[in-house]
């Protein structure tokens, strides 16, 4: 007798074994691949090359991310009624032409509109994306398969960061336009694999039914909203740990960079082996208290890093670090576990575009918060957003169970593969 489908091994010698997972994880690597080379050189092309300045390029980032966040529900549902292989295709082919066109911008007003066209598709995309890997990997795996994609995606934008690199040490304009045009092949590379995806079958909707289900199902929106807020840990050490450790701390402003390669390596290292205990409901709110206890711990750690010298610091710094990724690891497997676990299998892209959106709000309130706690508060303030983490995991726990025992009365009812 062969194990379940749900005991079988995801991966073998780091391939997830399945032809289907497969083909989404080379997508994924190569269309995060593009974007990492882009991450690493836009802001200076636009500004040292161009001559926005850094307001302007901030403004025109905002502008694209609001248009991205007003887009995934409606994208998900279209995934989910039209079929998800076929819409994803087209979604990229759109993110693959237009890649490369906010090079063409000389003015912030175009700036913000060619990102914005971008984040239509990319976004969009994205969220259907989300509906495919929900469908395909059945059998419970769906949360140790976002944490394989994680640590794939992880790998590849620190590999594009090299090449964008390379685009900086050149520092002339056609470096730079190279990398955007880079971007586009490999996001058309993503277009094209995803051709070979199955088919998968498009949702019918009942006649009578709310073409976006999703917004009237209140204990999912509880659920999204705070796992929306548990991901604020990421801004505190994108952003937050990077303005503490050059004007609260006597640390090297190096160490950013070796905070971020220590980050990346841990994550495509362990993450799945950390989000193993995560494939249910009731198991990933438990995943994300465990998660947010590690980020909480690693975060009182941090707020040690101003009292001391250089060397303390640094100590203070990767330690504090070290048990924060921990608890990103695990806390994420958590948010993919409630995410997953609480929507129906038939409208999965309409219910992940929408918990998406949780993560795109805090991208634009929790920038602000996270500098000036951070930052202008300082270790008081670092402590005060680990209480918070940990807040909201606990409130989290009851909230996912009332969202469980109310899936028979919105008509939601999970698949588990």
């Amino acid at each position: 007798m062969s194990l379940p489908e749900a005991q079988a091994p995801l991966t073998r010698r780091g391939i997830p074994v399945e032809r289907d997972l497969r083909v989404l994880a080379l997508g994924s690597f190569a269309n995060r691949f593009g974007a990492g080379a882009v991450m690493t050189t836009s802001a200076l092309y636009f500004t040292r090359h161009v001559g926005f300045s850094a307001a302007e390029v901030a403004f025109a980032i905002s502008v694209s991310a609001i248009v991205g966040i007003l887009v995934q529900v409606p994208a998900g549902h279209l995934g989910d009624t039209r079929g998800p292989s076929r819409v994803l295709t087209w979604l990229m082919v759109g993110a693959a032409l237009t890649s490369a066109l906010p090079v063409l911008a000389r003015t912030p007003w175009q700036l913000a509109l060619l990102l914005a066209l971008l984040a239509v598709s990319e976004r969009s995309a994205g969220s259907v994306q989300q509906g495919v890997i929900a469908q395909l990997a059945t059998g419970g795996r769906g949360v140790l398969f976002k944490a394989y994609l994680r640590a794939v995606t992880n790998t590849a934008i620190g590999l594009g960061s090299v090449f964008g690199g390379a685009a900086l040490i050149i520092d002339e304009s056609w470096a730079y336009v190279a990398v955007f045009v880079l971007n586009a092949v490999f996001t058309g590379f993503a277009a094209w694999n995803s051709t070979r995806l199955p088919e998968l079958p498009a949702y019918v909707r009942i006649e009578g039914e709310p073409r976006l289900a999703v917004l009237r199902d209140w204990p999912y929106v509880a659920v999204v909203a705070l796992t929306g807020l548990f991901s604020i840990h990421f801004f505190v050490v994108e952003l937050g740990l990077t303005l503490y450790i050059s004007q609260r701390t006597e640390a090297p402003p190096v160490m950013v960079a070796i905070l971020l390669v220590l980050n990346t390596a841990c994550v495509a290292l362990f993450q799945v082996r950390l989000s193993r205990r995560a494939d249910s409901v009731e198991a990933g709110a438990r995943a994300l208290v465990r998660g947010a206890v590690w980020i909480a711990a690693g975060f009182a750690i941090l707020a040690l890093a101003d009292r001391g010298n250089a060397s303390f610091a640094i100590v203070a710094l990767v330690v504090g670090s070290l048990v924060h990724v921990v608890g990103e690891m695990i806390g994420s497997g958590g948010q993919w576990g409630l995410q997953m676990g609480l929507a129906p299998h038939e409208r999965q892209g309409q219910y992940q575009g929408f918990a998406g959106l949780g993560f795109g709000v805090v991208s634009v309130i929790g920038p602000p918060v996270v500098a000036f706690l951070c930052v202008d508060v300082g270790e008081t303030g670092w402590l005060v957003l680990a209480g918070l983490m940990v807040a909201i995991a606990l409130l989290t726990v009851p909230v996912s169970r009332w969202a469980l025992a109310s899936r028979e009365r919105y008509g939601v009812l999970t698949h588990s593969g």
